[in-house]
């Protein structure tokens, strides 16, 4: 686990386009979704101004030993504009909602971003050099006069600059009516799907024009609606299951082998509710915001407003674990209430090898859950307290009426406009991205960065 003691600052890189780093942001600059490849050695930001900006991993040098870890902008593009839908006269957001890559099959890396109703497949590729020497093209690409060419010569690639080229190569549009909140790459490498409200949609990366329905929860009259799809995942190497979460609570593990349009789950996890413990919020922070199935492909992790749960795949009657992730705010449900705080989506993160947790909480805190030794931390990701290569500090906060400690942090001082919703791990080594408003926290065990 990146224990209290271990965990130091990689980098902190403003996405902002501001040059100063701790120039005003506007609304555009909000990091909307992070994830690294599968290899850990680029990672993708999306934001709400439709952008997607990669980094790099930098290589481990030998005049700089603390290099490797450090990630350094790759490429950044336009990945969707703003749109108006005629039809139903509705502003479409650029916000990029999901970033997802697909397994490297050639030097070239692929990924799918998505916004509320558009997904679309970029291709990142580099250039290194450039054919010269044309018979039919002077140096400018401009067509020459056939008359004037007297001789034929060999065209040749002659090396330049690293140039990174990416271009959309498929746009998979028109089959979703309301937003887009998941996709989901299958193992297959050949098809993903997209989810959103209330339908998941099975898609082939070759085919633009058509996906299948694989799961439909609209009702005949939408006023018999009693849920919502939250998020979708495929299963990481069993390409026939898929899981997806509700609004109430609920997984619903569906296999694709069973019929074509999987409305009846193969499985169904749902904790009972304590009669005791219901309140006017109870349905609310029961929505799960986040699922992930562990890299083993045991066992499933969630995210609710409250806690963080591991499902076993094969115990569906209540969670293998649950961990409390800011139970302080219980007491303070009401005004996270009518500050629309309570409908915040976290994510949640495993790291490579299942045995730990990650997730996000307010006051730009994120907490990481020891599966073993069943310890905790709670870190800050803020300017102030991550300087670079500076050892991070545990933060406690105190519930009301707690006994204070120095250092610790009273419930009602807490930011909640300082958010971490969105967290990716490294899929191998201990490094982690925090995403905090425009800014794009590295964080990396200390043991491990010394070791280079």
């Amino acid at each position: 686990m990146l224990s209290p003691i271990q965990v130091l600052c990689s980098d902190i890189t403003s996405l902002s386009l501001e040059p100063e780093p701790f120039a005003s942001y506007t609304e555009a600059d909000i990091i909307s979704t992070v994830e690294f490849n599968h290899t850990g050695e680029l990672l993708a930001t999306g934001d709400k101004g439709g952008r997607v900006v990669i980094f790099q991993r930098e290589p481990e040098g030998k005049t700089e030993p603390f290099s490797q870890g450090e990630y350094n902008v790759y490429s950044t593009f336009q990945s969707h504009e703003p749109e108006f839908d005629y039809l139903k006269s509705l502003e479409i957001e650029e916000k990029i909602n999901k970033i997802r890559w697909l397994p490297q099959q050639n030097a070239a890396h692929f990924l799918l971003s998505t916004n509320d109703k558009t997904i679309k497949l970029w291709k990142v590729s580099e250039r290194d050099k450039r054919p010269e020497g044309y018979n039919l093209k002077d140096e400018e690409g401009r067509i020459k006069d056939i008359s004037t060419v007297t001789s034929l010569q060999v065209p040749v690639l002659r090396p330049m600059d690293l140039m990174v080229e990416v271009s959309p190569r498929r746009v998979f549009a028109n089959a979703h009516t309301y937003h887009v909140n998941s996709i989901s790459v299958n193992s297959d490498c050949e098809t993903y799907m997209s989810a959103d409200d209330l339908r998941i949609n099975l898609w082939h990366l070759g085919i633009t024009d058509r996906s299948f329905n694989i799961v439909d929860i609209k009702p005949a009259n939408m006023e018999d609606l009693t849920e919502v799809i939250t998020a979708a995942e495929f299963h990481p190497f069993h390409c026939n299951l898929f899981v997806y979460s509700s609004s109430k609570g609920t997984l619903r593990l569906c296999d694709m082998r069973e019929a074509a349009l999987c409305d009846k789950h193969s499985k169904l996890f749902e904790e009972p509710e304590d009669p005791s413990a219901r309140s006017f919020f109870s349905e609310i922070i029961s929505s799960v915001s986040d699922v992930k199935f562990s890299h083993s492909g045991r066992y499933l992790l969630t995210r609710d407003y409250l806690t963080a749960k591991v499902w076993d795949l094969n115990m569906e009657n209540k969670p293998l674990e649950t961990y409390q992730v800011h139970d302080y705010l219980r007491s303070k449900l009401c005004s996270l209430y009518e500050n629309d705080c309570i409908f915040d989506k976290f994510e949640c993160a495993w790291n490579g090898s299942d045995s730990v947790i990650m997730t996000g909480a307010y006051n730009n805190f994120f907490r990481m859950f020891d599966r073993n030794t069943k310890r905790d931390v709670t870190l800050e990701a803020s300017r102030e307290s991550s300087k670079p290569r500076a050892v991070l500090k545990p933060r406690r906060v105190c519930a009301a009426g707690g006994k204070r400690r120095k250092d610790d942090i009273g419930v009602d001082s807490l930011d909640f406009s300082k958010k971490i919703l969105h967290t990716a791990w490294h899929p191998a080594e201990n490094i982690i991205a925090i995403a905090a408003t425009n800014n794009l926290y590295i964080f990396q065990d200390k043991l491990n960065s010394e070791m280079h």
